[in-house]
């Protein structure tokens, strides 16, 4: 029906259009494209198109140069003919639910030059042939199901500026040929994989990189030192492995880092007082590793909330906020001695004497001078004002809404015109106990800092326009909203949705548990005085652009008089029964007082929610049937009967290889269960211990992960 137009574009894409139904007919409008020989755009971006690609678009005309179907519903395998289009420049299908493997002899499409295939289901090993894409310059696979290696040819790709492979199970060595690839200056993410080995030296070639991350993988040795001549990188990752030794000197050239995280190795040795100098650096994370000695105290060390130190007992000093013990008092006389033996040198001349007066006072104001300027979104923070977040919020607008709970709402915002995205949860004052509950959560989020805890900006307490009080609380964005909504997801039917729902797999899943775990095992024993949140549930604990889980929301939380793990000695609630329907412990329905036994059977129902994805409150719990007995009653060879569907679905598409050896998938799963009953148990003394938990479930993924490498 196209076939006497000259050039021919097909386009729906954009905000504005809500075609198709996420149903299995709605790409048949493809088919009456094949005669259009002009035909050169395909674009039909954020619909609601489901189905499967069929395989006659290998029929389009060759003159086609762009196709891209983002953001919707479609399903089923890249159909093999793709690779006829060989006058392609573009293929996207981000965000679909494509399965399958990526066609083998893709690398045919010579004259490609974008090709963005992440947010899918795709498994399978990395086809070679993308080696023989010279023209490339942005290849996405990220968060697929891709194993094997990373293939040598990419290094081929001599003009590609973007690569991203993060969030697969993509396992050996990472070539030399492709981290080494000088073209790379955008970003280079290889996180979230099964890669092993060390880094190769040859990174030193990415002069240009912007952005790198190698976090989450099992990568071991040195940082090399070839590192230090990527000097125009902004943000390094390399947290998550096995790294030892020191942080090699030549990263001292990375002046332009904002953000550099280096958490959860094995380093060790001093922490270089070179980062001091880093003025652009914002955040830097050095926790569970094995530092020692003094922390420097100038710089970015002066901002505690700048710096996350926990997990290193070797270290001292720093500014009070770390809260660290005074450095080795020998090593303090040895300082003193010596400045004791500079003075008496001193005294010796009168005009030595007076040069050392000198110089002290020159360095004195050298530092003065030096000392940086506040941070400007710090000072924006502290003075918050109502109409500062009217604005923010263009007037607490519904589209703003993110969120509503029991004692106010939760809205987006922007501070200033270039400010930080934030949360801004404004306070419900017409109902009494949200005044106690916007205190409690001041009072516990004041002096508590975990990677796995929403962080709290600031506080608002003052009057709107029509001089009735107003409070708000001020938290860090996280972009991937809640656990609920990715448990739960809402049918794509209101007006401004878009895309295929919201989807999480077995990794990330247990990710997920393993971080509210953790959180939780600091809450109630790291914190110098306990902390009981009380509420913990899907909907309170938020999702950060990397999936990583941070538990929020402490409007009900309690902090216990003394540290203690005494059931019988926790406080009593002010603001009522605490909790919520389902997840609530049963003590507390009976007039218990809260305990940190409440908030491990609330986490128990929440893992099994989790895993059987099934809410506590399902119609099909009546009577004496609960979650915890449904769950319970599971035998070992019955977990795959009784977890979430789409968990199993997810192992159907894969390679066989990816689970080689079933009786090994149905044991984790077996074993995760287990954990949620035994946290759910309903004598509070019978639950499992949260530090215990966590061990546990570190060892269920270690297990997982040696089921899919192999």
């Amino acid at each position: 029906m196209y076939d006497h137009v000259w050039d021919f574009t097909v386009r729906f894409p954009g905000c504005y259009n809500y075609l198709g139904s996420w149903g299995a007919k709605d790409l048949n409008f493809l088919l009456s494209l094949m005669n259009s020989t002009n035909l050169w755009i395909v674009e039909i971006d954020r619909n609601r198109f489901g189905g499967v690609l069929p395989e006659s678009i290998s029929n389009f005309s060759i003159n086609l140069s762009k196709f891209s179907i983002d953001e919707n519903g479609i399903s089923g395998r890249i159909p093999s003919g793709i690779v006829n289009l060989v006058n392609l420049e573009k293929l996207s299908m981000t965000n679909n639910q494509l399965s399958g493997n990526i066609p083998n002899d893709i690398g045919k499409l010579q004259n490609l030059k974008v090709l963005i295939l992440d947010g899918n289901r795709l498994s399978g090993i990395i086809p070679s042939s993308l080696g023989n894409l010279t023209l490339l310059f942005e290849l996405r696979l990220y968060n697929n199901q891709l194993e094997g290696n990373l293939p040598q040819s990419l290094g081929g790709c001599q003009n590609l500026m973007l690569l991203d492979v993060a969030k697969n199970n993509l396992s050996g060595k990472i070539p030399a040929q492709v981290i080494g690839l000088s073209s790379l200056s955008i970003f280079a993410d290889f996180s979230a994989n099964y890669f092993t080995g060390v880094i190769p030296k040859e990174i030193g070639n990415l002069k240009d990189v912007g952005e790198l991350g190698i976090s989450d993988n099992m990568l071991s040795g040195r940082i090399p030192d070839s590192l230090g001549s990527c000097i125009k990188l902004e943000v390094l990752a390399l947290q998550g492995n096995f790294f030892h030794g020191s942080i090699p000197s030549s990263l001292g050239s990375l002046r332009g880092l904002q953000e550099l995280d280096l958490s959860r190795n094995n380093l060790s040795g001093k922490i270089p007082e070179f980062f001091q100098s880093f003025v652009l650096l914002q955040t830097l994370n050095l926790s569970d590793n094995n530092f020692e000695g003094a922390v420097p105290v100038e710089g970015i060390f002066r901002n505690a909330s700048a710096i996350l130190l926990k997990g290193n007992a070797k270290l001292c000093g720093g500014i009070s906020e770390f809260r660290l013990p005074k450095c080795n008092i020998k090593n303090h006389k040895k300082r003193m001695s010596l400045l004791l033996k500079i003075v008496i040198s001193a005294v010796c001349s009168l005009s030595g004497l007076a040069s050392l007066f000198t110089c002290a006072l020159l360095y004195w104001l050298k530092n003065k001078r030096k000392e940086p300027a506040l941070d400007p979104y710090k000072n924006l923070l502290l003075n918050l004002s109502y109409q500062d977040l009217v604005k923010a919020t263009d007037g607490f607008v519904a589209a703003n809404l993110i969120g509503a709970g029991s004692f106010g709402r939760v809205y987006k915002g922007i501070l200033a015109e270039i400010g930080p995205t934030v949360a801004i949860k404004v306070l419900n004052l017409v109902d009494s106990r949200a005044s106690k509950s916007f205190i409690a959560e001041c009072e516990a989020l004041k002096n508590i800092r975990h990677r796995n805890l929403v962080k709290v900006l600031t506080a608002c307490s003052g009057v709107d326009y029509q001089g009735n009080d107003f409070k708000a609380l001020v938290y860090e964005y996280m972009v991937n909203g809640s656990l609920e909504e990715w448990l739960h997801p809402i049918p794509r039917t209101e007006e401004g949705d878009h895309g295929p729902p919201k989807r999480l797999n077995l990794l990330q899943r247990l990710n997920i548990a393993i971080d509210v775990a953790s959180a939780l095992d600091y809450l109630h024993h790291q914190c110098q005085i306990s902390i009981i949140h009380c509420d913990l549930k899907p909907s309170n604990v938020l999702l950060d652009d990397d999936m990583n889980g941070h538990v929020s929301d402490f409007g009900l939380a309690k902090i216990l008089s003394e540290c203690t793990n005494n059931y019988s000695t926790s406080q009593s609630s002010s603001i009522g029964v605490r909790g919520t329907l389902g997840y609530a412990p049963p003590e507390y329905g009976v007039g218990s007082q809260v305990s940190i036994y409440g908030d491990v059977y609330s986490y128990g129902i929440m893992l099994l929610e989790m895993f059987t994805g099934r809410r506590p409150t399902d119609e099909m719990f009546k009577e004496d049937l609960t979650l915890h007995n449904f769950a319970k009653a599971a035998s070992p060879d019955q977990a795959a009967e009784i977890v979430d569907s789409f968990l199993l679905e997810g192992t159907i598409d894969m390679d066989r290889r990816m689970y080689s050896t079933s009786q090994r998938f149905q044991d984790c799963l077996f074993s995760i269960i287990r954990v949620g009953v035994n946290c759910s148990a309903e004598i509070p003394q019978e639950r499992m211990k949260i530090n215990d938990v966590v061990a546990e479930l570190h060892s269920i993924k270690n297990k997982l992960i040696g089921a899919t490498i192999r």
